[in-house]
């Protein structure tokens, strides 16, 4: 979605959406320019956006920009699930590592005492025994 067009200077880069033809200009924070230094990313994921890492010591990932980043970005919920009260209404999300960002306490609840006890290792089993436990509970789940 993001190339980048221009570099200003060492860590400021002009950047262009390729759908919509947007530039804007960001600035790779300074406490993460060793991660955005490591283009390692690129071998596995050559599509990935300029400016995302993953950490070099956790599985965590990280938009190098994230304080000068597009309003697209700024905007975009990164989840797996989206999980639905009975009445409609958002409860939570599931992110990426099968963490829950509940905004409803009894989805959190279920959360706690079943969905965390699941110990399957296949992301695809896992997923589907979480679907059953969260539907089991009155929540409606998208993808």
């Amino acid at each position: 979605m993001w190339v980048i067009e221009k570099e200003m200077s060492d860590y400021t880069f002009l950047i262009r959406n390729e759908y919509t033809g947007e530039r804007y200009t960001v600035e790779v924070t300074e406490g993460l320019r060793s991660l955005f230094d490591d283009k390692g990313v690129f071998t596995d994921l050559p599509e990935a956006c300029p400016f995302f890492r993953q950490g070099s010591d956790d599985d965590l990932w990280y938009c190098t920009v994230h304080l000068t980043r597009p309003d697209v970005c700024r905007e975009y919920g990164c989840w797996r699930f989206l999980i639905l009260d009975p009445l409609g209404n958002r409860a939570g999300r599931v992110m990426g590592t099968r963490h829950l960002h509940a905004e409803n306490p009894v989805l959190q609840m279920v959360w706690d005492e079943k969905v965390r006890t699941i110990t399957e290792i296949d992301d695809t089993l896992w997923d589907h025994k979480m679907c059953d436990i969260v539907r089991a509970a009155g929540f409606t789940i998208r993808e």
